[in-house]
């Protein structure tokens, strides 16, 4: 179910300079050696409670951006760079963020689609606003 994502997501963090926060879920490690093919350690945060973790980011200044379909959200293409430590929420590819993570966003990107699929799995939607958000592309 969780294929090579999340390595795939993990090689994508380390190719912008940034670092991926996981749960500790039982199939989280296999999930990111399946797709990661770096040479060296990588930065991975194991954050045992998302939520609490997230609200705290927050209040620490971090802006927290959702990747989700949203009628208040930001197109991809409007999404500038990031200016200041940003963390990038990705939902489950059909259930999308958990609803007691949305209060916790501070804006809402949305990756426009135009064919027949609902969304995109976590490895590219991560990596689109991953490269967008470093200025990259």
């Amino acid at each position: 179910m969780h294929g090579a994502n999340l390595g795939t997501l993990l090689r994508t963090c380390d190719a912008v300079g940034a670092c991926l926060a996981v749960p500790p879920f039982p199939w989280v490690p296999d999930a990111l050696d399946k797709g990661n093919t770096l040479r060296r350690p990588a930065c991975v945060h194991w954050v045992g409670n998302p939520l609490g973790w997230l609200a705290k980011q927050r209040a620490g200044g971090t802006r927290v951006l959702g990747v989700e379909l949203a009628e208040d959200a930001v197109r991809l293409a409007d999404l500038p760079a990031a200016r200041r430590r940003t963390v990038a929420v990705l939902g489950h590819e059909q259930t999308g963020i958990p609803p007691d993570a949305l209060d916790l966003l501070d804006d809402v990107v949305e990756i426009p689609m135009v064919g027949v699929g609902a969304s995109l799995n976590v490895a590219v939607a991560g990596s689109l606003v991953l490269y967008k958000l470093a200025g990259m592309c």
